[in-house]
């Protein structure tokens, strides 16, 4: 039987290379698309030259060319980290609108199922709490955080318009904080920047006074939740992420507990707009795909400190 074929925009980032790992594991042939503008190389180093993979180094802004029949598309081309997004204002814009669209006519036209990594930010700083998928969320249209909810939010609306007006088969997914070995040492998220600094002894720097809550899942499960959606017909919205709520103080301190720093943390202004409460609720992907985050937050941030450890030693020998 000829291998399905998986689309995966994005895929040279963070998320998007764990997926592609995942899907070479359950024997997809796989098509990766990425301009590089926040992704990287050294996530495929191991896919690359590989049977089975195929790297395009495209912007879905413009036309997708893709050879051949293609069963799944995931979409997950966008900066995803504050850093990245407030630095890339119109690409974020213009990924989650005119490249969102793009993909999803490729969908349409080889009768794919369509998944888009929408993001917890469509909820903005939410009123609701926990968050169902049902809540329409509290987003400033205007902000600078604005560029990323509102181009998520525009991807929802084109992914549902697809599917109404064409009858494609799509998926909303909303991606909650995920964390995970090969993040960015410098995009601006609370997990490589406190990590990074507690391994050089540098203060861990805390916005606001650190009671703001994160609710954050390994990224090797929130991989198996994207398959899992995708391998069903339902169209979501479906909330990804664990339950787990930490402060981001605490947050710093387990950080220090695993690294054995002796690292200061020191308090910083607040960003605006910056959520105070983040957890999904979960009893949909619990219940319709029987779908739960199965890593520990220690598990997962003991992992991620030793590879960064080992990426931060490799680049001292260089």
């Amino acid at each position: 039987m000829p291998r399905r074929t998986a689309v995966v925009t994005g895929g040279a980032g963070f998320i998007g290379s764990h997926l592609c790992d995942a899907l070479i594991r359950d024997g997809l042939a796989v098509v990766c698309v990425d301009n590089f503008l926040t992704g990287s190389r050294d996530n495929l180093a191991h896919l690359l030259g590989t049977e089975h993979f195929e790297l395009v180094e495209q912007d879905v802004n413009d036309k997708l060319v893709v050879a051949g029949e293609v069963d799944v598309v995931f979409h997950l081309a966008s900066p995803a980290s504050p850093a990245d997004y407030l630095r890339h204002p119109l690409p974020t814009l213009s990924v989650g609108s005119i490249g969102t669209l793009n993909v999803l006519e490729l969908a349409k036209e080889r009768g794919a199922r369509f998944v888009l990594a929408s993001t917890s930010e469509v909820y903005g700083d939410p009123h609701q709490h926990p968050q169902t998928e049902a809540y329409w969320g509290n987003v400033n249209p205007i902000g600078p955080r604005s560029v990323y909810d509102e181009a998520k939010r525009f991807s929802e609306a084109s992914t549902a318009a697809y599917r109404r007006e064409f009858g494609t088969n799509t998926a909303i997914v909303r991606i909650f904080n995920t964390f995970g070995p090969r993040m960015r040492t410098d995009d601006g998220r609370a997990v490589p920047a406190f990590v990074t600094r507690a391994l050089a002894g540098q203060p861990l720097q805390v916005a606001g006074d650190g009671g703001q809550s994160r609710s954050l899942c390994y990224v090797e499960d929130t991989v198996a939740g994207l398959l899992a959606v995708a391998a069903s017909d339902h169209p979501g919205p479906v909330n990804l992420g664990t339950e787990d709520e930490r402060t981001v103080l605490a947050l710093a301190h387990l950080v220090l507990d695993l690294t054995g720093s002796a690292a200061e943390v020191e308090f910083t202004a607040l960003p605006e707009d910056d959520p105070v409460r983040r957890r999904p609720d979960t009893t949909l992907a619990r219940e319709e795909f029987g779908w739960a985050p199965r890593t520990a937050i220690e598990d997962g941030l003991a992992a991620t400190v030793a590879w960064f450890a080992e990426q931060l030693a490799a680049g001292a020998t260089r």
